[in-house]
């Protein structure tokens, strides 16, 4: 069998999200390859074996050495939401070091990863999305230049970080200010976009170079004032309808779309975009190159309601990278 290391942790808000998302990789994953949770934190690289023992990643080849052996790594499924596993560091470091691994490419993670710059990446494609403006620590603000280009309400959100964390959704001018120092604590820059009221769904896209699988969308309902990190997290505070209660054509508008997003970021592996629908046209709200995979997350509800099991899906993308 092969073996795998499962990267999990990272240095972002969703630390505790990515460690669940990878234990469920690593439960569904076992049955076909020898698989290792590897726990990244800042300079802290190391992996733990089932007596509590703790052993350390050699970054120099990314093996680790335990009592008699040293163990060296087939492939790497990422498993790292935000830095440094979704923003195009680690891909970066494995490619350099020639071992395949489960995401996109370092420049595509690091793409995506800038919420502004995938917007104006996409734009070019006539991608429909909402106006957005781009500020950054210690620039000049005027409110009211913001205010006439997104309209309020508006969301006031950190530009390049993979969680909800951080996120206000502004609906009064003299909340704005408020709003930057909150997103400003998880990023240097912070985006202002004009709020689109309409449905949100998201949907899952996973390729490898022999298929293609367009998950089913999924429709999601905040109990919240919008889809934030408790209403993603905690039990109760959103409702995801999978298959989304669309029409077929417009089910079919957001699957083709984000099929379409996909190879024109030139993705690889597992993903998700979100939309939001406007009278039956969805428009682009953010795409995530490592999505969740606990149980409760999205793309693990949408498998399971096209009935293909989890440990097809994932190992569909290990076998690929293997190759």
């Amino acid at each position: 069998m092969k073996t795998i290391a499962i990267v999990a942790g990272g240095d972002s808000s969703e630390f505790e999200v990515s460690v669940k998302s990878a234990t469920e990789v690593s439960n569904v994953l076992s049955s076909k390859y020898f698989t290792y949770i590897i726990m990244i934190k800042g300079a802290d690289w190391y992996w733990e074996d089932p007596k509590g023992r703790y052993f350390s990643v050699d970054k120099n080849d990314f093996t680790i050495r335990t009592d008699d052996i040293r163990i060296r790594f087939d492939a790497v499924f990422i498993a790292i939401h935000g830095t440094p596993g979704e923003n195009g560091y680690l891909q970066g470091y494995f490619e350099m070091l020639g071992i395949p691994y489960s995401s996109c490419s370092a420049f595509c993670s690091a793409l995506t990863f800038n919420k502004q710059a995938c917007k104006l990446f996409l734009k070019e494609y006539r991608i429909p999305m909402a106006k957005a403006r781009l500020i950054r620590v210690g620039d000049e603000i005027d409110i009211d230049e913001i205010i006439e280009k997104t309209g309020l309400p508006c969301f006031v959100k950190p530009n390049d970080s993979g969680s909800s964390f951080g996120v206000t959704k502004v609906k009064k001018k003299e909340e704005l200010n408020k709003a930057f120092e909150t997103a400003f604590k998880e990023s240097d820059e912070v985006l202002i976009e004009a709020f689109m009221n309409g449905r949100e769904v998201a949907c899952g896209v996973v390729k490898t170079r022999s298929k293609a699988v367009i998950l089913p969308v999924t429709e999601i309902i905040s109990k919240n004032e919008f889809f934030d990190y408790e209403a993603k997290y905690t039990p109760g505070r959103s409702l995801e309808i999978t298959p989304a209660d669309l029409p077929s054509k417009v089910t079919d508008k957001v699957q083709k779309l984000s099929s379409e997003i996909y190879d024109i970021l030139g993705c690889n592996g597992i993903v998700r975009v979100d939309f939001i629908i406007i009278d039956s046209k969805p428009y682009f709200l953010e795409i995530n190159t490592v999505p969740g995979m606990t149980k409760e997350s999205l793309v693990p509800q949408q498998a399971k309601a096209a009935g293909i099991h989890l440990e097809d899906l994932y190992s569909m993308v290990v076998e690929d990278i293997l190759k």
